[in-house]
């Protein structure tokens, strides 16, 4: 809710010096007996009581609302923004100034995360009961999740003496949904046989698949006679299957600063989560299993754990609290288990237009951290920036284990990519380079050979 109390900046010394001055009138007129200076200093007090009056009135009669609820939009959206700011009393408010607050990273590289169209600051003059709008758009460059607002009121008196602000209007969130391109073909398949694509090194035939018919040689099983052909052509024929594997993916983001380094945001950081939600929504319209796993911080938990307070001594205090916080030392993973389904699929998205980098655990803490909680049926589609020692030794102890572990490295430089794949490709893990955004649709057009 608004707060309705309102704090004034009047500086205390430069308050104590006019009133020492009025009681030196005072005195002199009175020693002196001087009715000219006994009348200034009272005048001089009584205008200054009437501007702390005036101020406390037009600060505490002057309302905004907010026409806007939280929203979910995609990307390049245009989303209008509404604020009333109303005088209830029916003294003119001479001035008051209006600014509607964005957190400052929203507004930093070009073009900025959110675009303005129109002006959020304006300077007011409202008469007894009268309202002004402040309207202007916010165009979506880049997914993410932003508090707008609050609205901030100034006034204070003609002759500068006072100043007051106060919160008029809580702020609202906007989630800026990632963009999701559709992929080509999807063929990332777990270790687990008979499923949804080919492969194709024979590993397991799957009987679900008939490929084709060829006469029986010496060691074919029986199983695999075609009945049907030996029948009708008197020789004995053996049925040709397919190789197929299930295509299920629990996704894992790395998203700590230091494997994600700030010379390559966002861009980096964007177009692995792109990639992500290219994946989910590949897998989700084939009805197959997805999850996620990363160690990167949701924006909304600054407003969980903070919550938010509209009582503000200073605008600067008002607009540092419409920004996130720089640094997060997030312990705990953020994990949504393998599963189907619109409900499912909207929430992952969701989860990843919040994502940030963090300051928290690193890719083999998290990796300890949630191994547990990892499905054995879907691959583990590891999504990274740099792969030092530790990381690559956690992959590999992860596939080791039997688990089904392929590595997406997200570098521009094929000579990075190269340094990071050697050793995984080396221990049989498949690698895929995501060098662009052009390359998301066919990034994972590529057949396990096992």
């Amino acid at each position: 809710m608004p707060q309705d109390d309102s704090r004034s900046t009047t500086n205390p010394s430069s308050r104590f010096t006019l009133v020492a001055l009025i009681s030196g009138l005072l005195l002199l007129g009175m020693f002196f007996g001087a009715s000219l200076w006994i009348i200034a200093a009272v005048a001089a007090f009584l205008l200054l009581a009437l501007n702390a009056w005036l101020t406390k009135t037009w600060a505490t009669a002057v309302h905004a609302t907010r026409s806007e609820d939280d929203a979910e939009v995609k990307l390049g959206s245009l989303v209008p923004v509404r604020i009333r700011v109303h005088n209830r009393s029916k003294v003119p408010v001479l001035w008051v100034l209006i600014e509607d607050l964005l957190p400052k990273r929203a507004t930093f590289f070009t073009p900025p995360a959110l675009e303005l169209s129109g002006d959020r600051i304006r300077v007011a003059l409202l008469w007894g009961k009268q309202s002004e709008i402040l309207d202007y758009q916010i165009r979506c460059n880049r997914r993410g999740y932003y508090q707008i607002g609050p609205t901030v009121l100034e006034t204070g008196d003609l002759m500068g003496f006072y100043r007051r602000f106060r919160v008029g209007s809580p702020p609202s969130y906007l989630t800026v949904l990632p963009e999701v391109v559709s992929l080509t073909r999807y063929e990332i398949g777990s270790r687990r046989p008979i499923g949804e694509i080919r492969m194709r090194e024979n590993v397991m035939n799957d009987p679900t698949r008939l490929r084709g018919i060829r006469q029986w040689q010496p060691g074919d099983p029986m199983r695999s006679v075609h009945w049907s052909a030996t029948a009708r052509t008197g020789t004995l024929h053996s049925k040709i299957y397919e190789p197929s594997s299930v295509i299920g993916a629990t996704l894992v983001l790395d998203l700590h600063r230091h494997t994600n380094p700030t010379a390559q945001e966002p861009v980096r950081s964007d177009l692995a989560i792109t990639a992500a939600a290219s994946i989910a929504n590949a897998l989700h319209e084939a009805n197959e299993p997805f999850g996620l796993a990363t160690n990167g911080r949701d924006a909304a938990d600054r407003i969980r754990q903070e919550g938010w307070s509209g009582d503000h001594r200073l605008r600067g205090e008002a607009a540092n609290a419409a920004g996130m916080k720089d640094e997060n030392e997030r312990l705990r993973p953020i994990m949504l288990p393998p599963d189907r389904g619109t409900t499912h699929y909207a929430e992952l998205i969701r989860s990843l237009a919040r994502l940030e980098r963090t300051d928290g655990l690193t890719l083999p803490e998290l990796l300890v951290e949630c191994e547990s909680q990892l499905s054995s049926e879907t691959t583990l589609l590891v999504i990274l920036q740099r792969c030092d020692e530790a990381s690559i030794a956690a992959l590999i102890a992860l596939s080791r284990r039997g688990r089904s572990v392929t590595v997406m490295i997200n570098t521009h430089d094929i000579n990075d990519y190269s340094e990071i794949a050697g050793p995984l490709i080396a221990s049989k893990i498949t690698t895929l380079h995501l060098a662009s955004f052009d390359q998301i649709q066919d990034v994972c057009r590529q057949t396990l050979v096992r």
